[in-house]
């Protein structure tokens, strides 16, 4: 069977690929991103048959492997592009390729106004008006960026795996890191939401949605109404190839 579509979703420590129709996702891959080369991409597209493809990055370096292998076939998310929502940003280029599949997502799947979530390398946050405009956002040190730099500029500190603390008293050193990190962003999320709320028109429902890698502990550990899927940028890819698809497919 020949897909749709080929996402590919470039991070900064993982690249996620994605066959998909025009109405979901059928198969995942992934890959290191610093490994990526014209060879590599062809061995972990092996066996997959696509129409066209969508790609967002981060690593702009890391865009010239897929550009090679997949030539005309590819179709780069920038601002410029047909998203079905719109920009209302001083600066429209310096906005992430991923968090504009963000937006398109929320917009199109869950609904505007929104606030989206994303946990990977950086923790960001992007807004969406109730009119589908993206108008900004916030951007935060993700969580392993926190725990890997503790354990990288101090001499005690280790390396710890991201888990939910068993108590906020930490009762080992390894507690009381993985308590910081829980606590901790758990509590930067409610204070970032709380003052975004502040800013956004009173009295319309908001869509809060998060999306990356740690979203699903961090976010069972909440009160507040914040929905989680993992594959929204991939979503929000292949919405935007249903929207280009006349030029693209």
């Amino acid at each position: 069977m020949i897909a749709d579509y080929l996402l590919i979703d470039v991070g900064n420590g993982r690249t996620k690929l994605a066959l998909a129709s025009r109405d979901g996702l059928l198969q995942r891959r992934d890959c290191a991103t610093r490994e990526l080369s014209p060879k590599l991409v062809e061995e972990v597209l092996a066996g997959w048959e696509f129409r066209s493809a969508v790609l967002c990055s981060v690593v702009p370096e890391a865009v010239t492997a897929f550009r090679t292998v997949l030539g005309d076939s590819l179709l780069e998310l920038k601002h410029e592009t047909k998203m079905g929502i719109g920009i209302r940003y001083p600066n429209p280029s310096s906005i992430g390729p991923d968090r504009l599949a963000n937006a398109v997502a929320i917009a199109l799947l869950h609904g505007a106004p929104g606030i989206v979530i994303d946990f990977g390398t950086a923790v960001t946050f992007d807004v969406l008006s109730a009119d589908r405009n993206y108008i900004g956002g916030v951007i935060a040190p993700g969580l392993r960026l926190m725990t890997d730099y503790l354990h990288e500029r101090t001499a005690l500190l280790p390396q710890v795996e991201l888990a939910e603390p068993m108590t906020a008293i930490g009762q080992s050193t390894v507690g009381a890191i993985q308590a910081g990190a829980a606590i901790g962003y758990r509590g930067m999320i409610r204070g970032i939401l709380e003052a975004l709320r502040k800013e956004l028109p009173q009295g319309e429902p908001l869509h809060v949605v998060a999306t990356g890698g740690d979203a699903d502990w961090i976010i069972a550990g909440m009160e507040e109404r914040i929905k989680v899927d993992p594959d929204l940028t991939l979503h929000g890819l292949r919405l935007v190839g249903n929207l280009n698809a006349p030029s693209h497919v």
